[in-house]
Protein backbone atom coordinates (compact mmCIF):
# COMPACT_ATOMS: atom_id res chain seq x y z
CA UNK A 1 0.00 0.00 0.00
CA UNK A 2 2.02 3.17 -1.06
CA UNK A 3 0.76 6.87 -2.30
CA UNK A 4 3.22 6.63 -5.15
CA UNK A 5 1.59 3.58 -7.13
CA UNK A 6 -1.88 4.00 -5.66
CA UNK A 7 -1.85 7.62 -6.40
CA UNK A 8 0.50 8.59 -8.70
CA UNK A 9 -2.15 11.26 -10.20
CA UNK A 10 -3.47 12.46 -6.96
CA UNK A 11 -0.52 15.19 -6.19
CA UNK A 12 -2.79 17.96 -5.57
CA UNK A 13 -5.08 15.86 -3.21
CA UNK A 14 -2.20 14.22 -1.48
CA UNK A 15 -0.68 17.90 -0.96
CA UNK A 16 -4.06 19.69 0.55
CA UNK A 17 -4.54 16.13 3.06
CA UNK A 18 -1.49 16.79 4.46
CA UNK A 19 -1.79 20.55 4.88
CA UNK A 20 -5.02 19.37 6.48
CA UNK A 21 -3.39 16.65 8.82
CA UNK A 22 -1.26 19.77 9.68
CA UNK A 23 -4.11 21.81 10.69
CA UNK A 24 -5.76 19.11 12.59
CA UNK A 25 -2.29 19.08 15.13
CA UNK A 26 -2.38 22.32 15.85
CA UNK A 27 -6.11 22.11 16.51
CA UNK A 28 -5.00 19.46 18.85
CA UNK A 29 -2.39 21.71 19.97
CA UNK A 30 -5.36 24.41 20.77
CA UNK A 31 -7.34 21.70 22.79
CA UNK A 32 -4.59 20.80 24.82
CA UNK A 33 -3.84 24.60 25.79
CA UNK A 34 -7.34 25.31 26.91
CA UNK A 35 -7.70 22.49 28.63
CA UNK A 36 -4.15 23.25 30.55
CA UNK A 37 -6.48 26.70 31.16
CA UNK A 38 -9.26 24.72 32.65
CA UNK A 39 -7.40 22.72 34.95
CA UNK A 40 -5.64 25.93 36.10
CA UNK A 41 -8.53 28.13 36.53
CA UNK A 42 -10.28 24.77 38.12
CA UNK A 43 -7.31 25.18 40.81
CA UNK A 44 -7.70 28.77 41.04
CA UNK A 45 -10.88 28.46 42.08
CA UNK A 46 -10.48 25.41 44.36
CA UNK A 47 -7.72 27.77 46.00
CA UNK A 48 -10.15 30.76 46.53
CA UNK A 49 -12.89 28.28 48.16
CA UNK A 50 -10.11 26.79 50.37
CA UNK A 51 -9.03 30.32 51.27
CA UNK A 52 -12.47 31.16 52.39
CA UNK A 53 -13.73 28.38 54.00
CA UNK A 54 -10.69 27.04 55.62
CA UNK A 55 -10.31 28.53 59.63
CA UNK A 56 -8.74 31.43 60.46
CA UNK A 57 -5.75 31.24 62.92
CA UNK A 58 -7.35 32.24 65.85
CA UNK A 59 -10.40 29.83 65.43
CA UNK A 60 -7.99 26.95 65.02
CA UNK A 61 -6.49 27.49 68.36
CA UNK A 62 -9.74 27.06 69.83
CA UNK A 63 -10.60 23.50 70.98
CA UNK A 64 -12.48 22.42 67.83
CA UNK A 65 -15.23 20.07 67.35
CA UNK A 66 -14.70 16.94 65.76
CA UNK A 67 -16.81 17.39 62.37
CA UNK A 68 -15.30 20.77 62.62
CA UNK A 69 -11.61 19.43 62.57
CA UNK A 70 -12.97 16.84 59.89
CA UNK A 71 -14.43 19.68 57.88
CA UNK A 72 -11.18 21.59 58.21
CA UNK A 73 -8.88 18.79 57.26
CA UNK A 74 -11.57 18.17 54.03
CA UNK A 75 -10.64 21.76 53.31
CA UNK A 76 -7.02 21.06 53.39
CA UNK A 77 -7.21 18.51 51.46
CA UNK A 78 -9.66 20.13 48.84
CA UNK A 79 -6.04 22.03 48.71
CA UNK A 80 -3.97 19.32 47.88
CA UNK A 81 -6.52 18.53 45.44
CA UNK A 82 -5.82 22.59 43.72
CA UNK A 83 -2.45 21.48 43.61
CA UNK A 84 -2.61 18.37 41.49
CA UNK A 85 -4.77 19.99 39.08
CA UNK A 86 -1.99 22.22 38.70
CA UNK A 87 0.46 19.93 38.32
CA UNK A 88 -1.61 18.54 35.60
CA UNK A 89 -1.95 21.93 33.61
CA UNK A 90 2.08 22.14 34.64
CA UNK A 91 2.71 18.80 32.96
CA UNK A 92 0.44 19.05 29.70
CA UNK A 93 1.96 22.46 28.80
CA UNK A 94 5.74 21.47 29.09
CA UNK A 95 5.26 18.20 27.61
CA UNK A 96 2.45 17.41 25.32
CA UNK A 97 1.82 21.29 24.08
CA UNK A 98 6.43 21.76 23.60
CA UNK A 99 6.21 18.44 21.40
CA UNK A 100 2.94 19.24 19.64
CA UNK A 101 4.56 22.91 18.55
CA UNK A 102 7.86 20.86 17.86
CA UNK A 103 6.29 18.14 15.96
CA UNK A 104 3.94 21.24 13.56
CA UNK A 105 7.23 23.05 13.44
CA UNK A 106 9.30 20.04 11.73
CA UNK A 107 5.99 18.99 9.40
CA UNK A 108 5.79 22.11 7.83
CA UNK A 109 9.52 21.92 7.07
CA UNK A 110 9.43 18.50 5.55
CA UNK A 111 6.11 19.22 4.24
CA UNK A 112 7.52 22.52 2.19
CA UNK A 113 10.11 20.24 0.85
CA UNK A 114 8.61 17.60 -0.31
CA UNK A 115 6.27 19.35 -2.22
CA UNK A 116 9.20 21.90 -3.31
CA UNK A 117 10.40 18.70 -5.13
CA UNK A 118 7.60 17.21 -6.57
CA UNK A 119 6.86 20.78 -7.91
CA UNK A 120 10.44 20.59 -9.66
CA UNK A 121 10.04 16.89 -10.66
CA UNK A 122 6.71 17.72 -12.36
CA UNK A 123 8.04 20.90 -13.60
CA UNK A 124 10.54 19.41 -16.06
CA UNK A 125 8.45 16.69 -16.93
CA UNK A 126 6.37 19.16 -17.83
CA UNK A 127 8.95 20.79 -19.86
CA UNK A 128 9.90 17.85 -21.38
CA UNK A 129 6.31 17.36 -22.79
CA UNK A 130 6.22 20.77 -24.10
CA UNK A 131 9.30 20.18 -25.41
CA UNK A 132 8.21 16.69 -27.09
CA UNK A 133 4.93 18.83 -28.52
CA UNK A 134 7.17 21.40 -29.70
CA UNK A 135 9.27 19.13 -31.90
CA UNK A 136 6.52 17.11 -33.00
CA UNK A 137 4.54 20.01 -34.39
CA UNK A 138 8.09 20.97 -36.29
CA UNK A 139 7.94 17.70 -37.46
CA UNK A 140 4.23 17.73 -39.09
CA UNK A 141 5.10 20.74 -40.59
CA UNK A 142 8.31 19.74 -41.90
CA UNK A 143 6.25 16.69 -43.60
CA UNK A 144 3.81 18.88 -44.97
CA UNK A 145 6.32 21.14 -46.60
CA UNK A 146 8.86 18.35 -47.73
CA UNK A 147 5.27 16.61 -49.28
CA UNK A 148 4.39 19.54 -50.97
CA UNK A 149 8.00 20.39 -52.58
CA UNK A 150 7.85 16.55 -53.97
CA UNK A 151 4.51 17.25 -55.14
CA UNK A 152 5.40 20.84 -56.69
CA UNK A 153 8.82 18.98 -58.16
CA UNK A 154 6.70 16.52 -59.78
CA UNK A 155 4.39 19.16 -61.24
CA UNK A 156 7.16 20.77 -62.51
CA UNK A 157 8.77 18.04 -64.05
CA UNK A 158 5.76 16.83 -65.87
CA UNK A 159 5.15 20.22 -66.78
CA UNK A 160 6.99 20.04 -70.85
CA UNK A 161 6.21 23.84 -71.02
CA UNK A 162 8.75 24.72 -68.08
CA UNK A 163 12.60 25.22 -68.56
CA UNK A 164 15.11 23.02 -67.11
CA UNK A 165 16.12 25.61 -64.42
CA UNK A 166 13.16 26.19 -63.40
CA UNK A 167 11.76 22.13 -62.69
CA UNK A 168 15.99 21.94 -60.93
CA UNK A 169 14.89 24.36 -58.59
CA UNK A 170 11.57 22.45 -57.72
CA UNK A 171 13.81 19.43 -57.52
CA UNK A 172 16.59 21.26 -55.24
CA UNK A 173 13.42 22.89 -52.99
CA UNK A 174 11.64 19.06 -52.68
CA UNK A 175 15.14 17.89 -51.51
CA UNK A 176 16.02 20.75 -48.79
CA UNK A 177 12.50 20.31 -47.46
CA UNK A 178 12.62 16.29 -47.29
CA UNK A 179 16.11 16.81 -45.66
CA UNK A 180 14.48 19.19 -42.69
CA UNK A 181 11.77 16.78 -43.28
CA UNK A 182 14.04 14.11 -41.65
CA UNK A 183 15.74 16.25 -39.23
CA UNK A 184 12.77 17.48 -37.99
CA UNK A 185 11.72 13.65 -37.72
CA UNK A 186 15.16 12.80 -35.65
CA UNK A 187 14.67 15.79 -33.86
CA UNK A 188 11.50 14.35 -32.53
CA UNK A 189 12.00 11.08 -32.41
CA UNK A 190 14.76 11.56 -29.77
CA UNK A 191 12.71 14.51 -27.76
CA UNK A 192 9.98 11.45 -27.50
CA UNK A 193 13.17 9.16 -26.26
CA UNK A 194 14.12 11.50 -23.50
CA UNK A 195 10.68 12.31 -22.33
CA UNK A 196 9.33 8.99 -22.33
CA UNK A 197 12.29 8.16 -20.33
CA UNK A 198 11.94 11.22 -17.52
CA UNK A 199 8.50 10.45 -17.59
CA UNK A 200 8.80 6.41 -16.53
CA UNK A 201 11.36 7.15 -14.15
CA UNK A 202 9.31 10.60 -13.01
CA UNK A 203 6.17 8.05 -12.50
CA UNK A 204 7.82 5.23 -11.59
CA UNK A 205 10.63 6.28 -9.29
CA UNK A 206 10.79 10.26 -8.53
CA UNK A 207 7.59 10.92 -7.90
CA UNK A 208 6.80 7.37 -5.34
CA UNK A 209 9.30 8.49 -3.53
CA UNK A 210 8.19 12.10 -2.62
CA UNK A 211 4.85 10.54 -2.69
CA UNK A 212 6.39 8.10 0.05
CA UNK A 213 7.93 11.01 2.03
CA UNK A 214 4.51 12.53 2.18
CA UNK A 215 3.25 9.12 3.23
CA UNK A 216 6.20 8.95 5.92
CA UNK A 217 5.30 12.25 7.33
CA UNK A 218 1.52 11.63 7.37
CA UNK A 219 1.89 8.41 9.26
CA UNK A 220 4.49 10.21 11.86
CA UNK A 221 2.19 13.04 12.56
CA UNK A 222 -1.04 10.25 12.93
CA UNK A 223 1.24 7.84 15.15
CA UNK A 224 2.97 11.03 17.16
CA UNK A 225 -1.03 12.14 18.01
CA UNK A 226 -1.53 8.46 18.85
CA UNK A 227 1.50 9.43 21.42
CA UNK A 228 0.36 12.26 22.54
CA UNK A 229 -3.35 11.30 23.58
CA UNK A 230 -1.43 8.81 25.61
CA UNK A 231 0.88 11.16 27.53
CA UNK A 232 -1.90 13.39 27.83
CA UNK A 233 -3.89 10.43 30.31
CA UNK A 234 -0.42 9.08 31.38
CA UNK A 235 -0.31 12.94 32.86
CA UNK A 236 -3.55 13.16 34.62
CA UNK A 237 -3.42 9.46 35.46
CA UNK A 238 -0.23 10.00 37.83
CA UNK A 239 -1.78 12.42 40.21
CA UNK A 240 -4.12 9.58 40.84
CA UNK A 241 -1.98 7.91 43.65
CA UNK A 242 -2.18 11.44 45.29
CA UNK A 243 -5.78 12.48 44.69
CA UNK A 244 -6.64 9.29 45.86
CA UNK A 245 -4.74 9.80 48.79
CA UNK A 246 -6.61 13.37 49.40
CA UNK A 247 -9.79 11.56 48.96
CA UNK A 248 -8.78 8.89 51.58
CA UNK A 249 -7.43 11.73 53.44
CA UNK A 250 -11.24 13.28 53.43
CA UNK A 251 -12.86 9.91 54.13
CA UNK A 252 -10.57 9.67 57.23
CA UNK A 253 -11.34 12.92 58.65
CA UNK A 254 -14.99 11.81 58.16
CA UNK A 255 -13.91 8.50 60.17
CA UNK A 256 -12.70 10.50 63.05
CA UNK A 257 -15.92 12.50 63.84
CA UNK A 258 -16.90 11.54 67.15
CA UNK A 259 -20.42 13.16 67.73
CA UNK A 260 -20.35 12.02 71.82
CA UNK A 261 -16.94 13.60 71.89
CA UNK A 262 -18.41 16.99 70.25
CA UNK A 263 -21.29 16.87 72.79
CA UNK A 264 -19.12 16.49 76.10
CA UNK A 265 -17.17 19.43 74.25
CA UNK A 266 -19.95 21.73 74.15
CA UNK A 267 -20.82 20.74 78.19
CA UNK A 268 -16.99 21.69 78.63
CA UNK A 269 -17.30 25.46 76.34
CA UNK A 270 -20.51 27.00 77.57
CA UNK A 271 -20.53 25.06 80.62
CA UNK A 272 -20.82 28.39 83.42
CA UNK A 273 -20.22 26.88 86.69
CA UNK A 274 -23.56 28.13 88.50
CA UNK A 275 -25.83 25.71 90.65
CA UNK A 276 -29.13 25.34 89.54
CA UNK A 277 -31.73 27.79 91.34
CA UNK A 278 -33.09 26.29 94.24
CA UNK A 279 -37.28 25.88 94.70
CA UNK A 280 -39.26 28.95 94.99
CA UNK A 281 -39.99 29.40 98.53
CA UNK A 282 -43.97 29.74 99.04
CA UNK A 283 -45.40 33.19 99.73
CA UNK A 284 -47.72 33.66 102.24
CA UNK A 285 -49.53 36.43 102.26
CA UNK A 286 -51.21 35.78 105.33
CA UNK A 287 -48.12 36.06 107.24
CA UNK A 288 -47.29 39.92 108.19
CA UNK A 289 -44.51 41.57 106.44
CA UNK A 290 -41.38 43.27 107.96
CA UNK A 291 -40.48 46.61 107.52
CA UNK A 292 -43.97 47.89 106.53
CA UNK A 293 -43.20 45.92 102.75
CA UNK A 294 -46.85 44.43 101.95
CA UNK A 295 -46.19 44.34 98.33
CA UNK A 296 -46.44 40.80 97.04
CA UNK A 297 -43.88 39.19 95.10
CA UNK A 298 -44.74 37.62 91.62
CA UNK A 299 -41.70 36.51 90.36
CA UNK A 300 -38.54 34.29 91.68
CA UNK A 301 -35.48 36.98 93.04
CA UNK A 302 -33.42 37.56 90.24
CA UNK A 303 -29.90 35.77 90.74
CA UNK A 304 -27.05 38.22 91.58
CA UNK A 305 -24.71 35.90 89.23
CA UNK A 306 -25.84 36.62 85.87
CA UNK A 307 -24.51 34.42 82.91
CA UNK A 308 -22.28 37.12 82.13
CA UNK A 309 -19.75 36.67 84.94
CA UNK A 310 -20.07 36.19 89.09
CA UNK A 311 -21.14 39.58 89.73
CA UNK A 312 -24.21 41.37 88.18
CA UNK A 313 -24.26 43.89 85.85
CA UNK A 314 -24.81 46.62 88.01
CA UNK A 315 -21.77 46.15 89.96
CA UNK A 316 -19.05 45.60 86.98
CA UNK A 317 -17.87 49.33 86.99
CA UNK A 318 -16.82 50.73 83.55
CA UNK A 319 -13.19 52.15 84.04
CA UNK A 320 -12.79 55.42 81.91
CA UNK A 321 -9.81 57.45 80.93
CA UNK A 322 -6.22 56.52 81.21
CA UNK A 323 -6.99 54.04 83.52
CA UNK A 324 -9.08 51.73 81.34
CA UNK A 325 -6.34 50.34 79.53
CA UNK A 326 -4.59 48.85 82.53
CA UNK A 327 -7.33 46.88 83.73
CA UNK A 328 -10.49 46.06 81.92
CA UNK A 329 -12.63 43.08 82.05
CA UNK A 330 -11.08 41.81 79.17
CA UNK A 331 -8.09 41.29 81.29
CA UNK A 332 -9.44 39.11 83.99
CA UNK A 333 -11.95 37.74 82.02
CA UNK A 334 -14.80 38.67 84.75
CA UNK A 335 -17.37 39.16 82.29
CA UNK A 336 -17.49 35.36 82.05
CA UNK A 337 -19.17 32.69 83.92
CA UNK A 338 -16.39 30.61 86.91
CA UNK A 339 -15.97 27.85 84.79
CA UNK A 340 -15.47 29.67 81.85
CA UNK A 341 -12.87 31.95 83.49
CA UNK A 342 -10.85 29.35 84.53
CA UNK A 343 -10.24 27.90 81.38
CA UNK A 344 -9.22 30.96 79.45
CA UNK A 345 -7.08 31.98 82.43
CA UNK A 346 -5.69 28.68 82.39
CA UNK A 347 -4.81 29.22 78.03
CA UNK A 348 -3.53 32.37 79.36
CA UNK A 349 -1.17 31.01 81.33
CA UNK A 350 -0.06 28.11 79.28
CA UNK A 351 0.41 30.84 76.40
CA UNK A 352 2.84 32.93 79.10
CA UNK A 353 4.41 29.79 80.30
CA UNK A 354 5.60 28.79 76.91
CA UNK A 355 7.30 32.45 75.90
CA UNK A 356 8.91 32.59 79.13
CA UNK A 357 10.64 28.84 78.47
CA UNK A 358 10.99 30.92 74.66
CA UNK A 359 12.86 33.81 76.34
CA UNK A 360 14.65 32.28 79.17
CA UNK A 361 16.14 29.93 76.46
CA UNK A 362 17.27 32.66 74.32
CA UNK A 363 18.61 34.55 77.59
CA UNK A 364 20.37 31.48 77.92
CA UNK A 365 22.28 31.42 74.33
CA UNK A 366 23.27 35.27 75.33
CA UNK A 367 24.88 34.34 78.16
CA UNK A 368 26.72 31.75 76.53
CA UNK A 369 27.81 33.79 73.65
CA UNK A 370 28.96 37.12 76.16
CA UNK A 371 30.94 34.16 77.59
CA UNK A 372 32.81 32.98 74.62
CA UNK A 373 32.91 36.35 73.59
CA UNK A 374 34.57 37.16 76.85
CA UNK A 375 36.92 34.28 76.64
CA UNK A 376 37.86 35.25 73.31
CA UNK A 377 37.85 38.61 72.45
CA UNK A 378 38.39 38.34 68.77
CA UNK A 379 35.30 36.67 68.53
CA UNK A 380 33.74 39.60 68.99
CA UNK A 381 32.34 42.24 71.72
CA UNK A 382 31.28 41.18 74.92
CA UNK A 383 29.29 44.67 75.53
CA UNK A 384 27.49 43.89 72.16
CA UNK A 385 25.55 41.35 73.96
CA UNK A 386 24.38 43.87 76.97
CA UNK A 387 21.87 45.45 75.43
CA UNK A 388 20.52 42.25 73.93
CA UNK A 389 20.50 40.64 77.48
CA UNK A 390 18.80 43.70 78.94
CA UNK A 391 15.81 43.75 76.69
CA UNK A 392 15.55 39.93 77.26
CA UNK A 393 15.89 40.30 80.71
CA UNK A 394 12.85 42.74 80.68
CA UNK A 395 10.60 40.40 78.25
CA UNK A 396 11.51 38.03 80.79
CA UNK A 397 10.61 39.62 84.45
CA UNK A 398 7.37 41.38 81.83
CA UNK A 399 6.30 37.82 81.11
CA UNK A 400 6.68 36.58 85.18
CA UNK A 401 4.55 39.58 86.01
CA UNK A 402 1.64 38.58 83.55
CA UNK A 403 2.87 34.91 84.45
CA UNK A 404 2.09 36.28 88.24
CA UNK A 405 -0.71 38.33 88.01
CA UNK A 406 -2.63 35.20 85.88
CA UNK A 407 -1.59 32.83 88.41
CA UNK A 408 -3.16 35.03 91.05
CA UNK A 409 -6.43 34.81 89.05
CA UNK A 410 -6.59 31.28 88.50
CA UNK A 411 -6.13 30.77 92.40
CA UNK A 412 -8.83 33.47 93.73
CA UNK A 413 -11.13 31.69 91.01
CA UNK A 414 -9.89 27.68 92.75
CA UNK A 415 -10.27 29.61 96.23
CA UNK A 416 -13.94 30.49 95.61
CA UNK A 417 -15.05 27.40 94.02
CA UNK A 418 -16.48 26.45 90.40
CA UNK A 419 -20.03 26.14 91.62
CA UNK A 420 -20.55 28.69 94.61
CA UNK A 421 -20.88 31.34 92.21
CA UNK A 422 -19.00 34.59 91.70
CA UNK A 423 -20.39 37.65 94.10
CA UNK A 424 -23.10 35.65 96.19
CA UNK A 425 -19.79 33.11 97.57
CA UNK A 426 -18.19 36.28 98.83
CA UNK A 427 -14.73 35.86 96.95
CA UNK A 428 -13.29 38.66 95.19
CA UNK A 429 -14.58 39.78 91.97
CA UNK A 430 -11.91 41.56 90.04
CA UNK A 431 -8.39 40.66 89.50
CA UNK A 432 -7.45 43.53 91.90
CA UNK A 433 -9.10 41.66 94.73
CA UNK A 434 -7.46 38.56 93.68
CA UNK A 435 -4.00 40.34 93.63
CA UNK A 436 -4.37 41.81 96.83
CA UNK A 437 -5.00 38.43 98.59
CA UNK A 438 -2.29 36.45 97.35
CA UNK A 439 0.35 39.06 96.96
CA UNK A 440 -0.50 40.93 100.69
CA UNK A 441 -0.85 44.49 98.62
CA UNK A 442 -4.38 45.43 100.42
CA UNK A 443 -3.52 48.74 102.20
CA UNK A 444 -4.35 49.00 106.52
CA UNK A 445 -7.69 49.43 107.54
CA UNK A 446 -6.23 52.19 109.54
CA UNK A 447 -5.92 54.24 106.14
CA UNK A 448 -9.75 54.35 106.20
CA UNK A 449 -9.99 56.04 109.70
CA UNK A 450 -7.29 58.44 109.51
CA UNK A 451 -8.74 62.18 109.42
CA UNK A 452 -12.14 60.35 107.54
CA UNK A 453 -10.54 60.16 104.23
CA UNK A 454 -11.54 57.72 102.01
CA UNK A 455 -9.05 56.02 99.61
CA UNK A 456 -9.15 56.09 96.01
CA UNK A 457 -7.40 52.63 96.00
CA UNK A 458 -8.50 49.55 97.95
CA UNK A 459 -5.27 47.94 96.55
CA UNK A 460 -1.78 49.26 95.88
CA UNK A 461 1.80 47.80 96.29
CA UNK A 462 4.89 48.22 98.03
CA UNK A 463 7.48 48.83 95.09
CA UNK A 464 10.72 48.84 95.86
CA UNK A 465 13.24 50.54 93.87
CA UNK A 466 15.65 48.80 91.57
CA UNK A 467 19.33 47.84 92.46
CA UNK A 468 21.75 49.28 89.51
CA UNK A 469 22.33 45.20 88.61
CA UNK A 470 18.35 45.17 87.61
CA UNK A 471 18.34 44.96 83.78
CA UNK A 472 14.80 45.11 83.58
CA UNK A 473 11.31 46.42 85.72
CA UNK A 474 7.61 45.97 84.83
CA UNK A 475 5.24 49.72 85.09
CA UNK A 476 1.60 49.30 85.78
CA UNK A 477 -0.67 52.50 86.26
CA UNK A 478 -2.80 53.59 89.90
CA UNK A 479 -5.91 51.58 88.81
CA UNK A 480 -4.76 48.36 88.03
CA UNK A 481 -3.89 47.53 91.86
CA UNK A 482 -1.01 45.99 90.53
CA UNK A 483 2.78 48.00 91.71
CA UNK A 484 5.10 45.17 92.08
CA UNK A 485 8.63 45.36 91.44
CA UNK A 486 10.63 43.34 89.66
CA UNK A 487 12.63 42.65 92.92
CA UNK A 488 9.42 41.99 94.59
CA UNK A 489 8.36 38.83 92.08
CA UNK A 490 7.77 35.84 93.48
CA UNK A 491 9.94 33.54 91.51
CA UNK A 492 12.63 36.18 90.98
CA UNK A 493 16.36 36.15 91.84
CA UNK A 494 15.80 39.06 93.98
CA UNK A 495 12.32 38.52 95.41
CA UNK A 496 12.01 40.09 99.62
CA UNK A 497 8.25 39.04 101.05
CA UNK A 498 7.28 41.97 102.49
CA UNK A 499 6.34 42.05 106.26
CA UNK A 500 2.58 41.63 106.12
CA UNK A 501 -0.48 41.94 108.86
CA UNK A 502 -3.77 40.73 108.68
CA UNK A 503 -7.18 42.70 109.52
CA UNK A 504 -10.42 41.64 111.20
CA UNK A 505 -11.33 40.02 107.71
CA UNK A 506 -8.52 38.16 107.24
CA UNK A 507 -7.21 40.90 104.39
CA UNK A 508 -3.26 41.28 104.58
CA UNK A 509 -1.86 44.58 104.74
CA UNK A 510 1.68 46.44 105.06
CA UNK A 511 3.01 46.65 108.25
CA UNK A 512 5.20 49.45 107.48
CA UNK A 513 4.84 52.56 105.20
CA UNK A 514 6.67 53.82 102.35
CA UNK A 515 9.50 56.33 103.84
CA UNK A 516 9.55 60.02 102.36
CA UNK A 517 11.57 60.32 100.11
CA UNK A 518 11.14 64.25 98.93
CA UNK A 519 8.24 66.79 98.79
CA UNK A 520 6.16 68.02 95.59
CA UNK A 521 4.25 70.57 95.23
CA UNK A 522 0.78 70.76 92.55
CA UNK A 523 1.48 72.73 89.82
CA UNK A 524 -2.62 71.67 88.14
CA UNK A 525 -5.37 70.63 89.79
CA UNK A 526 -6.29 66.79 89.55
CA UNK A 527 -9.41 64.99 89.64
CA UNK A 528 -8.67 61.21 90.77
CA UNK A 529 -11.72 60.19 89.83
CA UNK A 530 -10.17 56.85 89.00
CA UNK A 531 -9.47 53.57 91.03
CA UNK A 532 -5.96 54.27 92.63
CA UNK A 533 -5.47 57.74 91.86
CA UNK A 534 -5.75 60.69 94.69
CA UNK A 535 -6.89 64.17 93.89
CA UNK A 536 -5.44 67.42 94.72
CA UNK A 537 -5.19 71.44 94.42
CA UNK A 538 -3.27 73.54 92.76
CA UNK A 539 -0.24 73.95 94.97
CA UNK A 540 -0.97 72.06 97.48
CA UNK A 541 2.11 70.51 99.37
CA UNK A 542 2.45 66.88 99.37
CA UNK A 543 5.31 63.93 100.39
CA UNK A 544 6.13 61.80 97.57
CA UNK A 545 6.79 58.37 98.58
CA UNK A 546 7.59 56.49 95.21
CA UNK A 547 8.82 57.39 92.42
CA UNK A 548 7.74 57.51 88.68
CA UNK A 549 8.94 54.10 87.59
CA UNK A 550 8.00 54.88 83.58
CA UNK A 551 4.20 55.05 83.92
CA UNK A 552 3.68 58.64 84.05
CA UNK A 553 2.41 58.23 87.72
CA UNK A 554 4.27 59.03 91.30
CA UNK A 555 3.07 57.93 94.25
CA UNK A 556 2.45 60.50 97.07
CA UNK A 557 1.03 61.18 100.77
CA UNK A 558 -0.78 64.18 102.52
CA UNK A 559 0.89 66.33 104.78
CA UNK A 560 -1.46 66.43 106.41
CA UNK A 561 -3.40 63.22 107.00
CA UNK A 562 -2.30 59.44 106.23
CA UNK A 563 -4.12 59.42 102.62
CA UNK A 564 -1.78 57.56 99.61
CA UNK A 565 -2.32 57.82 96.24
CA UNK A 566 -1.05 58.16 92.44
CA UNK A 567 -0.68 61.32 90.63
CA UNK A 568 0.40 62.31 87.44
CA UNK A 569 3.90 63.19 87.36
CA UNK A 570 3.99 66.09 84.62
CA UNK A 571 1.30 67.69 87.27
CA UNK A 572 4.20 68.29 90.25
CA UNK A 573 7.11 69.86 91.15
CA UNK A 574 9.58 67.37 93.20
CA UNK A 575 12.09 68.14 95.45
CA UNK A 576 14.11 65.02 96.25
CA UNK A 577 16.01 64.29 99.43
CA UNK A 578 19.69 64.28 98.89
CA UNK A 579 19.86 60.53 100.43
CA UNK A 580 17.76 59.94 97.03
Amino acid sequence: MNWGTELWDQWDSIAGHTQKGIGFLEQYGHFVKERCQIELDYARGLRRLVKTYLPKKKECEDPQFTSVKAFRDAVSETADLAGQHEVISENLTTVVLAEIASLIKEMKEDRKKHLADGGRVQQQLSQSLQQLEKSKKNYEKAFREAEKAQENFLKADADLHLSRAEVEKQRMNASIKSQQCEDSKNEYANQLQKTNQLQGDHYNTVMPGIFQGLQDLDEKRINNFKNLLKKSVDIERAVFPIINKCLDGIVSAADSIDEKFDSQLVIERYKSGFTPPGDIPFDDLSTPRQNGDSTPTSHPPIRQDTIKGTISASKLKKRGGIFGIFGSNKEDFSDLPPNQRKKRIQQRIDDVTTKLHQETAAKDGLLKMKEVYEGNPSLGDPMSITGQLSDSCQRIEKLRTELQRYQAMLDDVDGDGIGGGGAASGGPSTPNASLARHHSNVMSPHHHHNGGASPRSSVTSHRTSLSDESLSRSSHSPESGIGLSHNSLPGSDTYDQPDTGEDENGEFYDTEPLPIIGTCRAIYIFEGTSEGSMSMAEGEELNVIELDQGDGWTRVRRMSEFEEGFVPTSYIEMSLYNNC
